[in-house]
């Protein structure tokens, strides 16, 4: 059986690449991102990474319609910092970066050391900002015998 080790890059079409690159160079940049670009097919692609994955905004083809989480396909996509202090930096920075981030908060009814953010893009795609909680270490900690 071959393990899946990670996440290696998502792709999202943007309605309109110019302001979703200005929102994703302020909510990367508060994450500790770095930015590049390529083409692909004649058309400009923006990625984002870390030493963990990429994200990378390309032009969305068809449809200028706001992303509806409850249709068919990504709901939200949650990106993990170390710890729930983490979370609320975070969302401070975001803040004083322009980008609305919802308050902090802990929620229990997910697990009892749960604490997130959430930012919306511009085309309505939502992304969390979540702690490594104690469960999800102790998984990988003993991972394969849990």
């Amino acid at each position: 059986m071959v393990e899946v080790i990670g996440t290696d890059h998502v792709y999202l079409s943007v309605s309109d690449p110019a302001r979703s690159e200005a929102f994703y160079d302020r909510l990367f940049e508060v994450l500790g991102f770095r930015k590049n670009e390529f083409a692909l097919g004649g058309e400009r692609h923006v990625q984002y990474f870390n030493r963990h994955f990429g994200v990378v905004l390309r032009p969305a083809r068809a449809g200028a319609a706001p992303h509806d989480p409850y249709a068919p396909g990504l709901h939200h996509l949650c990106l993990r910092v170390e710890s729930a202090e983490d979370v609320r930096s975070a969302a401070a920075e975001l803040a004083a970066a322009g980008i609305a981030a919802t308050e902090p908060r802990h929620f229990p009814e997910y697990a009892a050391d749960y604490v997130a953010t959430f930012v919306t893009d511009p085309d309505g795609l939502r992304f969390e900002i979540t702690n490594y909680r104690a469960e999800r270490r102790r998984r990988h900690e003993r991972w394969p015998s849990d």
